[in-house]
């Protein structure tokens, strides 16, 4: 497949004050341009041309010689949904039932689940992502470093914060832990979430 970058799902000035309009400048249309742009050109002419992008990540994961495939597809699949798990006016407490639910099934509540999410996120040492996933029909807390992502750890993405530099700097500077509560609070889609999970449900 040819990697494209798609539009944000909302202008970039939504999400202020929480993400400013000069994140978003950067971060979607310069960093996961560069994604787009040169996950392209890796994969041209090999193995991975043609595959699905969740075939490419997986496949070229650890492989030396596909270290360019692999972060570029990789963040471009993180990416594709980042800008899709946030949404203006977002975060809360307020998630579709079954999700809830769930989410209250394995954690215990949903404040205990959030704690272990921005804790993951806090933690991650440089850049990575913090995730909620399923694997083996249960909703885990898990970090990855880099364009990691569950996928390559035989589990299912439902919900990723972005911890890299580029997602939070510019509003919050070196506070990571405002960043991530702020997208709990008042970014997360869980609409979004919630339709992703009832895939694998």
């Amino acid at each position: 497949m040819t990697f494209t970058l798609p539009n944000l799902p909302y202008s970039h000035d939504a999400l202020a004050p929480h993400m400013s309009k000069e994140t978003l400048e950067y971060h979607h249309d310069k960093h996961h341009q560069a994604y787009v742009t040169n996950g392209n050109n890796a994969i041209k002419g090999t193995e991975f041309e043609g595959k699905s992008l969740e075939d490419i990540v997986r496949s070229s994961y650890g492989k030396s010689a596909s270290v360019g495939v692999f972060n570029n597809a990789g963040q471009h699949y993180n990416h594709l949904h980042f800008w899709n798990w946030m949404k203006p006016n977002g975060g809360g407490d307020k998630l579709p039932g079954r999700l809830e639910k769930k989410i209250i099934e394995d954690f215990g509540s949903l404040e205990k689940f959030k704690a272990d999410f921005a804790a993951a996120g806090a933690g991650q040492f440089g850049s990575g992502w913090a995730w909620l996933q399923v694997k083996n029909g249960k909703l885990e807390v898990s970090k990855t470093p880099n364009a990691e992502n569950p996928l390559i750890h035989n589990a299912t993405p439902i919900l990723g914060c972005d911890v890299w530099e580029h997602s939070y700097y510019i509003d919050y500077r070196n506070r990571r832990p405002d960043y991530l509560k702020a997208f709990l609070d008042h970014l997360v889609n869980w609409d979004y979430v919630d339709q992703l999970y009832s895939k694998v449900a």
